[in-house]
């Protein structure tokens, strides 16, 4: 039996997920049924918000202990209230000061447009 070696790992978004899985389909024609059911998800949650963008700034923020996974995280979630960004991180066990809560809120924001 054969070992796979798994030789690095990279958080994605799920609008990068949705955009490869799309590019999948149009170079093979047809996706398998777990890869087609994730699109349909996708396309029913996934906003055409640009992420990239909002990705790009959470980590110019250079916010101590927040690292791409969390920030790919909120860039899914898109959390515009302090509230909201301590549920999102919860599952993780990170802190972060309100300080930094408020900039990450603010950023995502601005990025969303939904003043």
């Amino acid at each position: 039996m054969t070992s796979v070696k798994i030789l690095s790992e990279k958080p994605i978004s799920i609008g990068e997920l949705k955009d490869d899985l799309e590019s999948i389909q149009k170079r093979d024609g047809e996706l398998g049924f777990r890869s087609n059911k994730t699109l349909e998800y996708l396309n029913q949650f996934v906003g055409t918000e640009n992420r990239k963008d909002l990705v790009k700034k959470l980590q110019a923020l250079n916010i101590p202990r927040l690292k791409d996974t969390h920030i790919i995280k909120i860039a899914d979630f898109m959390p515009t209230k302090v509230e909201e960004l301590k549920i999102v991180l919860q599952g993780y066990p990170i802190t972060i000061n309100n300080d930094n809560l408020k900039k990450i809120c603010s950023t995502v924001e601005e990025s969303s447009g939904k003043k």
